[in-house]
């Protein structure tokens, strides 16, 4: 019976979108849920945000080390040997509204985790003296976790006093197709 209530619920928003122009909550296609933000929230960190677009949001904490800190990583296959920036990202049940094990990390947490840390290490300082540690823990999702870890992993950074090359933060993008039409449609949220 579930099943045939998520199929249901799938086509309908696809027709919505596809057939009808329009979006659950009756957002534009370009449109982005309401945004919130703050700063210095965690006082024993050396820096913190919390980030919310709509229903989603993200605790971030940053800590910074000595060059004793940095990741060794084991280079049979090539690649690099250590890591100065980390980040870890955390997606619990509670989040969706779920009870469960808060166990080991698992495919979701790595995957988000590894796009989240490629786009803020993108924009870490060259020549920065610290090891960094970020932990993005989401505490309520509704669509676009991972993009919202870049986003609260941004002004954490900053609180940190890391100075950052640019300010960076992440949307996600929905694509619908049907027949002979694409429809992009950003900050898509769960059930789109």
């Amino acid at each position: 019976f579930r099943a045939m209530f998520d199929e249901l619920e799938i086509e309908t928003v696809r027709a919505n979108v596809l057939k009808h122009d329009r979006r659950i909550g009756d957002r534009a296609f370009e449109a982005i849920r309401t945004l919130t933000a703050d700063v210095g929230l965690l006082p024993r960190a050396h820096g913190s945000a919390l980030f919310s677009r709509g229903e989603t949001q993200a605790l971030g904490s940053v800590t910074l080390g000595s060059k004793g800190d940095i990741q060794k990583l084991d280079a049979i296959t090539g690649g690099p040997v250590e890591k100065k920036f980390m980040l870890h990202y955390n997606f619990p049940p509670y989040c969706v509204g779920e009870v469960g094990r808060l166990g080991s990390t698992g495919r979701r947490e790595q995957g988000h985790g590894a796009l989240a840390e490629r786009s803020l290490e993108a924009v870490m300082p060259q020549d920065y003296p610290y090891t960094v540690r970020m932990v993005a823990d989401i505490m309520g999702s509704n669509g676009s976790s991972s993009m919202a870890s870049v986003c609260v992993g941004a002004l954490a950074l900053m609180d940190a006093g890391v100075p950052i090359r640019q300010p960076v933060a992440g949307i996600s993008i929905g694509l619908f197709t049907g027949g002979d039409r694409a429809v992009l449609v950003t900050d898509i949220n769960g059930e789109e």
